[in-house]
């Protein structure tokens, strides 16, 4: 079993490299996951929409070029599926029985995720409503990773 966060951007703040090291450790127990950093692309000020959408789908192109084929890819975006915990849980376990073993999830930048990223997901997972930092993102969706896999297993960490 392994999963992969391909991530637009590097954590640069101490605390949140600390809380990503927490869930990696917490998660160890259950599954391999491997972060995956791309470069997060350079705004210019004032930039047109134009030159955005050109942007993001240079960052798409990143993105798609690190997703392996036989992956089972979410891609996480505002507008995609909401789920509460539970759901979450049962989702990935419903995969799992399949035999799908490896997932991998998709954070994109401040531009948010190309059309052609998209495409390619199994599955748009919204994390809420609102927006957050790629870096909060991240710690939010090892953490719930690691609430889901609790679940599947049993443990008493969900309540």
């Amino acid at each position: 079993m392994k999963i992969e966060i391909i991530c637009v951007g590097k954590l640069k703040e101490t605390f949140y490299r600390t809380a990503v090291s927490e869930y990696l450790k917490r998660l160890s127990a259950f599954v391999k996951v491997e972060i995956i950093e791309t470069m997060e692309i350079s705004i210019p000020d004032k930039a047109s929409d134009k030159e955005c959408a050109i942007l993001l789908n240079k960052e798409g192109d990143v993105l798609l070029n690190k997703i392996k084929k036989d992956t089972w890819c979410i891609v996480l975006d505002v507008k995609g599926k909401s789920m509460d915990s539970v759901d979450f849980s049962r989702a990935l376990n419903e995969c799992m029985i399949s035999g799908q073993s490896h997932f991998t999830f998709i954070i994109g930048g401040s531009l948010g995720i190309s059309q052609a990223v998209k495409n390619r997901a199994q599955l748009l997972l919204s994390l809420s409503d609102m927006t957050f930092t790629h870096q909060m993102t991240r710690i939010i969706l090892l953490e719930q990773i690691y609430r889901a896999f609790c679940i599947i297993n049993n443990r008493t960490y969900h309540k």
